[in-house]
């Protein structure tokens, strides 16, 4: 029984450290996909461009947003403009911190997976007399 165990538990183990290869490959992908479709951007200057267009931004909500919500002006191009592209940033922001949150998910699977590895092995290893 003792030996069974063990080996559900190397099963899990090896598992866990394909998940955690998986992850940690897919991570690499989508930073690259993001890296691609925001240039030109680059990603060490992603949140420093979201700062600045945030900042844009929130200057022309308050100078047309009175005069939007009365009905008297409707939004310029600039204002949908950088809305959009705020927008547009934030969703990038989003997606590289799901990147990195696959990755440590990755790491973290790995680590479980060596555990469970050496449980295992230890669980199915024979009693020396």
């Amino acid at each position: 029984m003792k030996r069974l165990i063990g080996m559900v538990v190397v099963i899990i183990g090896v598992a866990s450290l394909v998940m955690g290869i998986i992850f940690i490959m897919q991570a690499g992908s989508a930073r690259k996909t993001i890296a691609d479709q925001i240039t030109p951007v680059k990603m060490s200057e992603l949140n420093a461009t979201y700062d600045a267009v945030s900042a844009k931004q929130n200057a022309a909500i308050a100078a047309e947003e009175p005069q939007i919500q009365a009905g008297k002006a409707a939004p310029s191009a600039m204002y949908n403009y950088l809305s959009a592209q705020r927008a547009l940033l934030g969703l990038a922001k989003s997606n590289v911190g799901i990147a990195g949150f696959l990755q440590t998910s990755g790491v973290l699977d790995i680590v479980l997976g060596v555990g469970l590895l050496l449980a295992g092995f230890a669980f199915t290893a024979k009693e020396k007399a």
